[in-house]
């Protein structure tokens, strides 16, 4: 029997509808691709990545300084930031759930215990990244008036800079508690030719 009419004319629209749903999904897929490999090209380009940060923040505050407004939309990306700062100035685990296990390194706690790196919870990278995103964001909403909620924003200032400050206390005593320092200041580092040094001057004295 032959086959229906209408059959070549359905197959031909199914492929030409399916054509362009197809190219666009190559299209972002090779866009998704593109970003990420832009980002890890960044990875080690930190201070590159710190003063871009920068631009795009003068660039928010600039906004919102000449709209008035927003405040809302900015003491939730305040907020944002503080949950972000305490991820990474915080140990990737707690010593107080560290110290009721054995297992995994530990922090040291005095001077002759063996260097460990601090592990943060949130990595310098994802940091950026997220705090980056979060002022593009915002800046964003601020071309959408609904965001724009009428508030006295000396009482949100307040309130932001008593939550911070409470926060950031609490912070340091438990840096103090279980003391550890978030930064690779000062740290112990390893010196080739310290150790030579020392590894020549603990031999004994040839005869």
């Amino acid at each position: 029997m032959d086959p229906p009419a209408g059959g070549g004319s359905s197959s031909g629209g199914d492929a030409s509808s399916a054509s362009p749903a197809a190219a666009v999904s190559r299209w972002g897929f090779a866009l998704s691709q593109r970003y990420q490999y832009l980002l890890d090209k960044s990875t080690p380009h930190v201070l590159q990545r710190w003063i871009a940060f920068a631009f795009v923040a003068m660039i928010y505050i600039i906004r919102v300084y000449f709209l008035q407004g927003f405040y809302i939309v900015s003491y939730a990306l305040g907020i944002y930031i503080l949950n972000l700062l305490i991820g990474f100035l915080s140990p990737r685990v707690d010593p107080e759930f560290q110290e009721l296990s054995s297992d995994g390194p530990t922090l040291p706690i005095r001077g002759s215990d063996e260097f460990r790196p601090f592990v943060r919870r949130l990595p310098e990278f994802k940091f950026w990244y997220s705090i980056t995103k979060a002022f593009c964001i915002a800046f964003v909403m601020t071309f959408f008036s609904i965001f724009d909620v009428p508030v006295f924003w000396p009482i949100l200032l307040f309130y932001w800079v008593v939550l911070f400050t409470l926060t950031m206390k609490r912070q340091i005593q438990h840096m103090i508690k279980h003391r550890y320092v978030p930064f690779s200041f000062g740290k112990q580092r390893y010196d080739g030719k310290r150790a030579a040094s020392a590894e020549s001057t603990s031999l004994p004295p040839r005869d």
